[in-house]
């Protein structure tokens, strides 16, 4: 992400299901925070985009992310958006080990190499199914042209982490056994990169598989990340697309 992504309010919020999740049997609640076409990777740097599509140079301010985010109760698909109510937007510890492997565990900036500018994060769900698909959606705005650097880190972690990497949380260490490519939304092209990535993830009792999907792309300064995950062992198949959808179009509708 988490977004994917990568935030600490989509574990917080996962938080509420663990006593669900654990009568299951599935022990790795916490999260593992933002597609399984494999035969996608990522799309390469495009060509500057005209002014009027790309974000300012020094990044986006908070209030400027937020005019363009999900609203509270706003329809994403069949999913419903909302604010996080727990964690600090920016309150993220998870990290990875390697290193090199960080920007798919979490971009948040106490966390990352790159500290965004500013960060508004929402999630998408059906509030009223605990155990339902959840996406966490993250809007991080960066200056100096490491929005750009972000995405760099990013391929680099899809590509030499491909075999697996070990996801450090507070109170329990997680064993993701692939990061595989994923497939792009349709509308990757409009954006100046993007990436998506498909995660199997063991449980803390590394016996049950999880699978989550992240879905990061950038235009200019800012980037939008979309992690898709479910408590259980569902192979959702990929962040939903109408939710990426529903927020590019009106990211993009709010830089014109």
């Amino acid at each position: 992400m988490f977004g994917a992504y990568g935030a600490g309010g989509r574990r917080g919020a996962l938080a509420a299901g663990c006593a669900v999740v654990a009568l299951m049997g599935l022990t790795g609640c916490g999260g593992g925070d933002e597609d399984s076409g494999k035969g996608g990777a990522g799309k390469s740097p495009a060509p500057s985009r005209p002014a009027a599509t790309a974000a300012a140079a020094d990044g986006l301010t908070e209030a400027q992310l937020t005019a363009v985010a999900f609203t509270d109760g706003e329809r994403a698909g069949d999913l419903t958006a909302s604010e996080y109510t727990l964690d600090g937007p920016l309150g993220d510890a998870y990290a990875a080990d390697p290193a090199v492997c960080q920007p798919l565990v979490s971009l948040a900036g106490d966390v990352s190499d790159y500290a965004p500018v500013a960060q508004v994060q929402r999630k998408a769900d059906k509030p009223e199914e605990m155990l339902g698909v959840t996406v966490d959606v993250t809007l991080r705005s960066y200056g100096n042209g490491e929005a750009a650097k972000v995405m760099k880190s990013l391929d680099r972690a899809g590509r030499e982490c491909a075999g697996g990497f070990t996801e450090e949380r507070t109170v329990a260490r997680a064993r993701y056994e692939e990061a595989e490519p994923a497939a792009l939304p349709a509308f990757a092209d409009e954006a100046d990169e993007a990436k998506a990535y498909r995660f199997t993830v063991l449980d803390v009792k590394g016996k049950l598989k999880l699978y989550e999907y992240l879905t990061v792309l950038r235009s200019g300064s800012t980037t939008l990340a979309f992690r898709g995950e479910i408590l259980g062992t569902e192979d959702i198949g990929g962040v939903p697309e109408d939710v990426m959808a529903a927020q590019w179009k009106k990211f993009r509708a709010g830089q014109s």
